[in-house]
C-alpha cells in the first residue's frame, strides 16, 4: 500500500472521529430541560473542543501545511 493511499485513509478515519466528536456533543446537549442542559453543555462542549483540538493536530501531523511558493 503507497503511503498516499495510508494517508487518504488515515485522513478519512480523522473525518470520520471529528463527525463523532460532534454528535458526540449534540446526543449529550439534545432534548435536555433547560437545568440539566445548563449543567450539561460546558463540560460537553470543553470535551468537543479538546477532541477537535487533537484532531486538529493529528492531521496537521498527516498533511504539513505547504508553503506559498515565490513568485
Amino acid at each position: 500500500m503507497s503511503s498516499e493511499v495510508r494517508q487518504q485513509q488515515q485522513l478519512e478515519l480523522l473525518q470520520m472521529e471529528e463527525a463523532e466528536a460532534w454528535f458526540e456533543y449534540l446526543e449529550a446537549t439534545r432534548g435536555q430541560p433547560q437545568v440539566r442542559y445548563a449543567e450539561t453543555e460546558p463540560w460537553a462542549w470543553i470535551r468537543l473542543k479538546d477532541r477537535l483540538r487533537t484532531i486538529k493536530n493529528r492531521r496537521k501531523k498527516l498533511v504539513p501545511q505547504q508553503r506559498p511558493q515565490a513568485a
